[in-house]
C-alpha cells in the first residue's frame, strides 16, 4: 500500500460515532423539502450527511433564524443564507408535520414515551431536567426519532417518571387527536438502531453496531426488547460517506466526544 493509499478514509477503521452518525443519516433518507431539526452533535453531522447525499432537498438551520443555503461544518458558521425562520414560523412549522425532528432523551420506554423534565415522583423529583419544552407538539404533529448517546438502564426505563414525547400507548389512550399524525420513526444509540414497527408499537431492535452483541442491548435496556431472528448490522458507510463525515462535515472529530467505544 502506498502512502497516499494509507491515507485514505477507506484505510481507517470506521469508529462507533461514524456508525451512529451512518443512523441518524439513514432517518432522513428521502426525506424531501422538510425541515431537519437534529439535537445533539452526532444528529447534526448525519442531517448535514444526508443532505449532501440521498436527501439533498432537505432544509438545515443555523440553529437560531435562518435557513442555510450550504453544509457547514458543525460549529462553523454558514456562508449561504437561503430564508428565514424566526422562532414563531419554526412553530407553524412544526404544527403543519413540515419537519422531522431527532430530539435527545433522559428517559425513554418500550412505547416510546420520553421524559426530559424531571426524574422521580412529580411532586417531589429527585432532579429537575429541562422541562417539557417542545416535546408534545413535536410527537403529535411531526416525525420524530430520538437519539440517546450513553444507551443504559437509566435512560431505557420500563415507565417513564414523566410523559414529555408522546408514546405510541399514551397516543392511544388520548384518541384520535393525539394518533392522528403521531409518527415515531427510530431510537438511535451507540449501541444499535430500534423502532416500534411491532403489533403492539413496542420497541424492537433494527439493526446493532457492529461489535455490539443482543445480550448486550438487554443488558442495557430496562424492558423487554422485541429482538427478530436474524438481527443485522448497521450498514457500513461509503468511502465517500466517511469522507464527507471526517474531511468535510466534522473535521475536528466532535463526533468522537459524543459516542466514544
Amino acid at each position: 500500500m502506498t502512502q497516499t493509499e494509507s491515507a485514505t478514509p477507506a484505510a481507517t477503521a470506521v469508529t462507533r460515532a461514524e456508525y451512529c452518525v451512518i443512523a441518524c443519516a439513514e432517518a432522513w433518507r428521502d426525506a424531501g423539502e422538510v425541515l431537519a431539526s437534529p439535537m445533539g452533535t452526532v444528529p447534526s453531522i448525519g442531517a448535514r450527511l444526508a443532505k449532501l447525499t440521498f436527501s439533498p432537498d432537505l432544509l438545515l438551520t443555523d440553529g437560531e433564524a435562518l435557513l442555510i443555503g450550504d453544509v457547514p461544518a458543525v460549529g462553523a458558521p454558514s456562508a449561504v443564507t437561503e430564508g428565514w425562520l424566526p422562532y414563531r414560523k419554526h412553530l407553524t412549522m412544526v404544527m403543519g408535520g413540515r419537519r422531522h425532528v431527532m430530539m435527545g432523551a433522559s428517559q425513554i420506554d418500550r412505547f416510546g414515551n420520553q421524559n426530559i423534565s424531571c426524574i422521580g415522583d412529580w411532586d417531589r423529583p429527585k432532579r429537575q431536567l429541562l422541562g417539557v419544552r417542545g416535546a408534545p407538539v413535536n410527537t403529535l404533529n411531526n416525525p420524530v426519532s430520538y437519539w440517546i448517546p450513553r444507551h443504559s438502564t437509566r435512560v431505557f426505563v420500563e415507565k417513564v417518571d414523566m410523559i414529555s414525547g408522546v408514546g405510541f400507548d399514551s397516543a392511544a389512550a388520548a384518541g384520535p387527536s393525539a394518533t392522528r399524525y403521531h409518527d415515531l420513526r427510530r431510537v438511535v444509540s451507540d449501541l444499535g438502531v430500534f423502532d416500534f414497527s411491532t403489533p403492539d408499537h413496542a420497541m424492537r431492535i433494527v439493526s446493532l453496531h457492529p461489535g455490539v452483541t443482543v445480550d448486550q442491548v438487554r443488558e442495557a435496556t430496562g424492558f423487554a426488547l422485541h429482538v427478530p431472528d436474524d438481527v443485522p448490522s448497521t450498514r457500513e458507510p461509503s468511502a465517500e460517506e466517511l469522507r464527507l463525515i471526517r474531511d468535510v462535515v466534522d473535521p475536528r472529530g466532535l463526533r468522537d466526544r459524543e459516542v466514544r467505544a
